[in-house]
């Protein structure tokens, strides 16, 4: 039994994502790991596949600079150093390129009757789950690229700062329609109704 608001999309834990025709994914990722954090049962919703797009753009955009920083200290100022810090940075950005998609699919979040449950990562799990009575404050965020491609970021505060969580590259839509659902639930259990 969920809190579902009406807009957002419905899965199952098997499969757990939008429509694979619309360019959903077509389940939750989890890691292989027997001794790995287990999903529990109930309707998980995932990202925008967009995301991803931002984020190759964001993170591909940087390695360019990057790497031409590299080539111009040394091809045309002929400092050979700079060869040591581009090629870290290099082969940092080409692994984060190329984990990406999969960690974008690892990143859902449950509606559940007393809290929201967010999960991410594959190598390093974390699952929070955020009382909708403690929550104080549900932001919206969204960047130019975000914007271009019809995302949004959103955040939630409660009364420890150090528990924020931020479920990254929901559609515009889902994002207003949750945080708004995410209020009225809220709001109604710190009130007692």
């Amino acid at each position: 039994m969920t809190n579902t608001p009406a807009g957002i999309p419905d899965s199952s834990p098997a499969s757990t994502d939008t429509d694979p025709a619309a360019g959903g994914y077509t389940s939750l990722a989890e890691p292989r790991s027997e001794n790995r954090l287990v999903l529990e049962s109930g309707v998980w919703h995932q990202i925008s596949p967009k995301y991803v797009r931002v984020q190759f753009i964001s993170t591909g955009s940087f390695l360019l600079i990057v790497v031409a920083a590299m080539l111009v200290l040394t091809l045309l100022m002929h400092q050979t150093w700079a060869w040591i810090p581009g090629g870290i940075l290099t082969v940092i950005l080409v692994w984060t390129l190329a984990i990406l998609p999969r960690q974008a699919r690892s990143i859902g979040y449950q509606l559940r009757d007393d809290d929201l449950v967010f999960r991410r990562g594959i190598l390093w799990q974390r699952f929070v789950a955020v009382p909708y009575g403690r929550m104080q404050l549900v932001d919206i965020t969204h960047g130019p690229l975000d914007r271009g491609f019809g995302i949004a970021q959103l955040k939630f505060v409660t009364a420890a700062a150090t528990t924020g969580v931020v479920i990254p590259g929901l559609e515009q839509q889902t994002a207003e329609t949750l945080r708004d659902h995410l209020i009225e639930v809220a709001e109604s259990r710190r009130t007692g109704l």
